[in-house]
């Protein structure tokens, strides 16, 4: 079995209203010092054995993310 970690988040230049909900309330909790706040998604793959990068790459830009306004990197632990 090989394993996936895919990291989601916005691209440079969108909005991500989680990060600045989060951006607001740390500082509105007195944590001044917080500069910017980003949000995405994590997402854990475990597919068989021989499985190419390339298939989750195409997961990826067919339903794990939206390639028009977010981007994502892959690992990849185990066989593959």
């Amino acid at each position: 079995m090989a394993r996936f970690e895919i990291y989601v988040t916005y691209k440079k230049g969108i909005f991500d209203p989680p990060g600045a909900t989060a951006e607001r309330a740390l500082q509105n909790l007195g944590y001044g010092e917080v500069d910017s706040v980003k949000i995405g998604k994590y997402i854990q793959l475990e597919v068989a054995d021989g499985t190419a990068v390339e298939r989750v790459r195409e997961m990826c830009d067919k339903l794990l993310a939206n390639p028009v306004i977010e981007d994502y990197r892959i690992e990849m632990f185990g066989e593959a």
